[in-house]
């Protein structure tokens, strides 16, 4: 699991392999990541956009950008929360992911909480 809080948003991860996906023999791995976005401040703010950097075992790195998160971007006010599930592909058995979202306060102001990096990783490669 992977956690960082910045300016009051906690951003937790959770990963999941996705065996029935998954094509081992044609070098496709496919993860499932769970992220729980909190709003441990005092102010609301906006998730308008991510940035991801995905890195897989060959060090193969690639970015992706867009709008908010699975077609919402949500405003989160103090003490609650925001959960999304999405999925990434791989050409390798294994990788890493880290990024930010794109925030904005009522007032215009605007941050990037950190979405520390996290593993992606088969079930049977964890001890």
């Amino acid at each position: 699991m992977s956690v960082c809080v910045t300016e009051g948003i906690k951003v937790s991860v959770k990963t999941q392999y996705l065996t029935e996906e998954s094509e081992p023999e044609n070098h496709k791995w496919f993860f499932a990541y769970q992220i729980t976005i909190e709003n441990e401040g005092h102010k609301a703010a906006q998730l308008l956009t991510r940035h991801w950097i995905i890195k897989d075992g060959h060090s193969q790195v690639e970015e992706v950008q867009g709008e908010g998160v699975v077609g919402q971007t949500p405003v989160i006010e103090p003490g609650q929360s925001f959960t999304y599930t999405s999925w990434c592909p791989l050409r390798t058995e294994y990788g890493i992911m880290r990024g930010s979202y794109g925030m904005v306060r009522p007032n215009g102001e605007t941050f990037a909480a950190t979405i520390a990096p996290f593993a992606l990783l088969p079930y049977y490669m964890l001890n």
